[in-house]
């Protein structure tokens, strides 16, 4: 299926399909592209997949956390949804997700959560003494996944046009330092929807322990584990991604 992005005076996002509303959540270094086959997959099965672009650099230095970007969810919802929908958030996106849940459970059904931060992250770290250095930027892109050949040459350019903008670069440190500060241990058993969590064995940025600990403490959820699979599992497993979050789901709606 093709899709287009559609663009507003305050929201660019893709939309694809009829049905059930599916909302996708990009990490911190990701963009639309990271759900293209779940966007074709849902959007052919009865599902309606929106994947809001997050406005992780356009944020005043001041506002730019973690709990200002729910808030952008939730205005997104309400304003271009306008019903409950399942969340699926993936690193950040998963943050935001969970944020969003305990802010507005009105607005939420189900929560999909995939290397999550929430609990804690490995990741670049407070700043990017490298970032000139093109070998070092491909080896920490490599690092998320468990094939290192999923980073391709775009996502590397991506990754370093990023970290090589002064302030997109001050933003993303900025975000990074927001999810650690923004601990959710204690508020996650307040989370009331259907959770499900899915995650990569081999996830090196949010390792297996913080699913497992997710799973304790959020009280209605599934966690469902895909081998051979690093921190980003729609994009590097995304047929076996695709087959359990459609199985989980489909009894939900």
């Amino acid at each position: 299926m093709i899709f287009s992005t559609k663009k507003d005076k305050k929201y660019t996002f893709i939309e694809a399909g009829e049905g059930h509303p599916l909302v996708l959540l990009h990490g911190l270094m990701g963009g639309l592209s990271n759900f293209d086959k779940m966007v074709n997959f849902f959007s052919e099965r009865g599902f309606k997949v929106y994947v809001p672009q997050l406005p992780i650099y356009d944020l005043p230095v001041l506002n730019t956390n973690l709990t200002t970007i729910a808030k952008y969810v939730i205005k997104f919802i309400e304003s271009e949804i306008g019903k409950p929908v399942t969340i699926v958030g993936n690193s950040m996106g998963g943050h935001v997700g969970l944020i969003l849940t305990l802010a507005r459970p009105d607005l939420v059904q189900n929560l999909v959560l995939t290397g999550s931060s929430g609990l804690y992250e490995r990741a670049f770290g407070d700043s990017f003494p490298r970032k000139n250095d093109r070998s070092y930027i491909r080896k920490k892109a490599e690092e998320v996944f468990y094939d290192p050949a999923v980073a391709t040459e775009d996502l590397v350019n991506e990754v370093f046009s990023v970290v090589n903008d002064r302030m997109k670069g001050i933003k993303t440190v900025m975000l990074a330092r927001s999810a650690i500060k923004h601990n959710m241990l204690n508020d996650l058993p307040k989370i009331v929807r259907p959770t499900c969590l899915i995650w990569g064995k081999q996830d090196n940025v949010t390792p297996p322990e913080v699913a497992i600990d997710m799973h304790k403490f959020i009280p209605n959820s599934d966690l469902f584990w895909i081998d051979k699979c690093g921190h980003a599992a729609m994009m590097e497993k995304p047929d076996e991604f695709n087959e359990i979050l459609y199985n989980w789901v489909k009894d939900k709606i």
